[in-house]
């Protein structure tokens, strides 16, 4: 595992085990602190004063803004239809899918094990609970469970 010299890091970013982390191609704020197992692949983008736990796996496409936890064993995912093969049985390239972006808005809260599905945006200052599968924008200040998450109640939020 490794950080790699594409990776921009902010001032007093903190790499929990940095031998145990893979970045590649990313770029993280000022003061956030990274766990160990983490994976953030090329072209993700996290805010600052931002909390990445352990066994996190951020993919390409995903944008965290500032002051977001991120629990343990989080998954996002950028692909709607993932294969391994085109239908012509060749390893599928870059050129043979389409890349879903996703937001996390400032001061949110995603907890351990949560799956955020592509494409979707969770709001500022919205929680998602331990476990939930977001298949759907988040508004802001809400707060959701279950699979597929389901809206708790509202809050409202300063952004």
């Amino acid at each position: 595992m490794s950080v790699t010299k594409d990776v921009k890091l902010g001032r007093q970013v903190k790499l929990f085990h940095p031998e145990l982390i893979n970045l590649y191609g990313c770029s993280i704020g000022d003061e956030t602190r990274i766990g160990a197992f983490v994976e953030i692949q090329i072209g993700a983008s996290i805010g600052a004063r931002c909390k990445i736990s352990s066994h996190t796996f951020i993919c390409e496409g995903v944008t965290i803004d500032d002051e977001v936890f991120v629990g343990h064993g989080v998954m996002f995912t950028n692909d709607k239809y993932p294969r391994a093969t085109t239908a012509e049985g060749r390893p599928q390239a870059s050129s043979d899918w389409v890349l879903q972006r996703t937001y996390v808005g400032k001061g949110a809260s995603i907890g351990s094990n949560a799956t955020i599905l592509c494409g979707v945006t969770v709001g500022a200052g919205a929680t998602v609970g331990a476990g939930a599968v977001v298949t759907k924008d988040v508004p802001p200040g809400a707060i959701v469970t279950g699979v597929p998450a389901q809206i708790l109640s509202r809050a409202k939020v300063e952004t």
